[in-house]
């Protein structure tokens, strides 16, 4: 790891010791400001590094360094933004937009004397400078980074204050009760997908699916499924209730007999997977620990049938031997070409008509339902092959 990655975000100490930062040094810088410009621009502390590079991104800065004695110094840096937020307080608004390299000496004036008043009050924060010499190599500061607010106008800018770390004197968080405890949530529930098995299919057996066929999956066991939770996959150690299945009969399908060309031979990978599912985290959990499940309940939902995550059918699932499958209910997918033409419109609209926006031409004559508006319907065109490629 890079000494800039570790500064910036891996200093584990600035973790247990931001709310002292948030409670001690806002509430004094907040109260210069109101002093000494009076009400009106609101500061908002919203981080602590040790890296200055990370929080000056691209932005020009006005700097103004402060000695506090000959081993130590504190640094106020106040964006461009900034700056000319605290003008148009101090001065009214411009004619002109403000420019920091066309900084005017009465502008930089306000600004030092406001870094001035600030440092006079952050100062009585710190701890005495210790008697011991101190190596200016080994200086190492803390950069404590505000927002700041225009309160009636929508203003922002960004101001950084940098405070020796030798002269401070953090406390760290430490807990005021018992621990949290994670059994908590144990009956919390999430969503996750239960795959249930993969099989090669070729083009023929899929573009003549049709229901009550019976669909095996050879990559599948009956003692074993596989939980997806986003990008986690797991996989469950099963204990079904066979009870909730009905064992059928091998049919012997998709033995490609009719295939006759090649594009009817192509095999495509068909995967098989419930619908969505509740978990709740003590199930997760148990799985985490690999202990067998029981998640009879899922036997009960459909079952999806899907090439290259487009839905092809649905259905419910049984047994083959050792082996899962689904019995067909509803196909979704179509043969290209094979659905129903829609009706051509009648000679009385034939002519040029206008229509309101979003409003079809043609309304549909069944209405898709909702959760197969959000499945892309299989294309078998995505696997036809031209003249020169056979």
């Amino acid at each position: 790891m890079s000494t800039q990655t570790l500064n910036s975000i891996a200093s584990k100490e600035l973790y247990v010791q931001y709310d002292w930062y948030r409670n001690t040094f806002p509430p004094v810088i907040q109260q210069s400001c109101d002093e000494f410009f009076l009400p009106g621009i609101k500061f908002a502390m919203i981080g602590i590094s040790k890296n200055i590079n990370a929080l000056m991104d691209k932005d020009s800065y006005f700097v103004t360094k402060i000695r506090i004695d000959k081993q130590y110094d504190m640094f106020f840096r106040s964006s461009e933004k900034a700056i000319s937020l605290i003008l148009d307080r101090a001065l009214g608004k411009p004619n002109r937009s403000f420019n920091l390299n066309r900084m005017t000496d009465l502008e930089a004036k306000i600004i030092t004397s406001f870094n001035d008043y600030m440092f006079n009050m952050a100062s009585k924060l710190l701890s005495p400078p210790p008697p011991t010499e101190l190596r200016r190599t080994n200086f190492d500061v803390i950069h404590l980074t505000f927002i700041i607010k225009d309160t009636e106008e929508p203003k922002f800018g960004k101001f950084i204050v940098s405070l020796p770390a030798a002269l401070l004197n953090p406390a760290n968080i430490t807990s005021k009760g018992e621990k949290f405890d994670n059994t908590t949530f144990k009956t919390s529930t999430i969503d996750a997908k239960i795959k249930i098995g993969s099989t090669k299919f070729s083009m023929y057996d899929l573009k003549n699916l049709d229901t009550e066929d019976i669909v095996i999956f050879d990559n599948s066991n009956t003692k074993k499924m596989t939980l997806v939770i986003d990008d986690y996959e797991k996989e469950i150690k099963l204990n079904p209730n066979l009870g909730l299945i009905t064992p059928v009969d091998d049919n012997n399908g998709g033995n490609n007999m009719g295939a006759n060309n090649l594009w009817d031979s192509i095999e495509v990978e068909m995967n098989a997977e419930f619908d969505a599912v509740k978990i709740t985290l003590g199930e997760l959990k148990s799985i985490e620990d690999g202990m067998v499940v029981d998640l009879t309940s899922i036997y009960d939902n459909k079952v999806t049938l899907k090439v290259e995550d487009k839905t092809i059918a649905r259905g419910e699932l049984v047994i083959i031997n050792d082996r899962y499958g689904v019995k067909i209910s509803e196909v979704v997918a179509q043969q290209k070409g094979g659905a129903e033409p829609v009706a051509a419109a009648s000679d009385e609209f034939s002519g040029s008509e206008s229509f309101a926006a979003g409003e079809p031409a043609v309304a549909a004559e069944e209405e898709i339902p909702a959760a197969d508006q959000q499945d892309e319907e299989f294309d078998y065109s995505d696997f036809e092959l031209d003249d020169e490629d056979i």
